[in-house]
């Protein structure tokens, strides 16, 4: 069986990007047509004259943190959207909040292609642990697995022991969700003497997979592989393997889309190996995105994977061109941050500290404070709880001990361990 899902994965690449920016123009023209955000946005283009790179780069891009504002102020999508109620099927809400339509592709977040990649077939069975509550986290790949023929446990986040009740009787060949959360469960079956060993292959994503946890679950007899994904487009990049199941350095660029590394805060692309921001365009049926500033860094590497696969290769997520950091899959943003200081008026600074306690994600809120109670510090972390979706230490500290240098969050993470 071979390991491409199909013969676009090995074209050649001026093939690819004959393509690409030979639709282009018909794309541009039609979502102008149907979206009235997009109208508004891309104002007096003209599309027939989009036909490269250069002239993509000359558009304007979009940022998620403006894309929040213009939600807000034209509810519900600022007119991004093409189509209504009756076609997007589902209207997720993701950390920001940003909202995004679901469109009535039978993959519409183009997971097919990266489970494939990761070793997954017709005929698996998925135990899919991203959730599927108001985000999209969870119907992202179990669109793309149920696309490609396999069927889906969506387990969703949490009930350690009724998964592993659903694992041990179901037997799934595979796991997606984070990198952590396999750890948990793994960890949990061992402990309990229940047989998770049916899991042999994983996708993950949400979070970094450090190179020391992918050698752990390697020695507990599971393959893991990652892919990059967001809310508003779906899997962009993802990792692919040799014929001799040799994982390759780098993330394959998904079909169909069309990526660029700008510097950060601007639209003009860097050289290649550069570190910048990662920008995105990609046309689905329901939610095109036209140079999507995502806020994420990361670099073109040189020369084709030695998988055969002949798109462009992503080095991996590299960390974020502003302050917001993902946390237990959950992006965290500066301005979260800041609305927990606005409900506590006895705060003076603060500052979220995200860190690895092990295998696992540890963020403290350290809060500038002269009157501290343990009532007070409950209080601050339930607030925090509420801002973020994810629990977090606080931690009293005197007042003025904080860095003055506009900080808001600091991601002390090594993700080269």
């Amino acid at each position: 069986m071979s390991i491409y899902f199909d013969n676009t994965e090995t074209r050649l690449p001026n093939e690819r990007e004959a393509d690409l920016f030979e639709k282009l123009p018909a794309r541009l023209s039609a979502t102008i047509k149907n979206s009235t955000g997009w109208a508004t946005f891309l104002n007096g283009l003209d599309p027939d004259l989009v036909t490269d790179r250069a002239a993509l780069a000359d558009l304007p891009v979009l940022r998620k943190s403006d894309l929040k504002q213009m939600q807000a102020d034209n509810p519900p999508l600022a007119g991004f959207g093409v189509g209504s109620n009756e076609t997007f099927g589902r209207v997720f809400m993701s950390p920001g909040p940003i909202f995004e339509p679901q469109g009535p592709d039978a993959d519409p977040w183009r997971g097919s292609r990266a489970l494939y990649a990761a070793g997954f077939r017709k005929g698996d069975l998925l135990h899919n642990t991203f959730s599927y509550h108001l985000t999209p986290g969870g119907f992202i790949l179990d669109y793309g697995a149920r696309a490609m023929g396999c069927s889906v446990i969506p387990a969703g986040t949490g009930n350690t022991e009724l998964q592993l009740d659903a694992i041990e009787q179901l037997k799934p060949t595979g796991y997606t969700g984070t990198p952590d959360f396999l750890k948990i469960l793994l960890d949990k079956a061992q402990d309990l003497g229940r047989d998770a060993s049916s899991i042999t292959k994983a996708l993950v994503s949400g979070g970094a997979l450090f190179p020391s946890m992918r050698q752990e679950y390697a020695e507990r007899g599971v393959q893991v592989m990652q892919c990059y994904a967001t809310a508003d487009v779906g899997v962009i990049a993802y990792e692919s393997q040799t014929e001799g199941g040799e994982i390759t350095q780098g993330m394959v660029v998904n079909e169909d889309i069309i990526v660029e590394i700008v510097k950060p805060g601007t639209g003009e692309p860097v050289a290649i190996g550069e570190v910048g921001e990662l920008v995105v365009t990609a046309f689905s049926a329901g939610y095109p995105m036209i140079r999507l500033a995502t806020g994420d860094l990361s670099a073109l590497m040189e020369g084709q994977s030695p998988c055969g696969r002949t798109n462009q290769r992503l080095k991996g997520w590299m960390g974020r061109a502003d302050q917001t950091a993902k946390v237990k899959g959950m992006f965290i943003h500066p301005s979260q941050i800041n609305n927990i200081a606005k409900q506590h008026s006895q705060l003076g600074r603060i500052r979220l500290v995200v860190e690895r306690d092990g295998s696992k994600d540890k963020m403290t809120l350290k809060v500038e404070c002269e009157s501290q109670s343990n009532d007070l510090q409950k209080a601050i972390a339930q607030t925090l709880q509420t801002q973020c979706k994810v629990r977090g230490d606080v931690e009293f500290c005197a007042p003025n001990s904080l860095p003055n240098d506009g900080v808001i969050i600091s991601d002390e993470r090594d993700y080269e361990a």
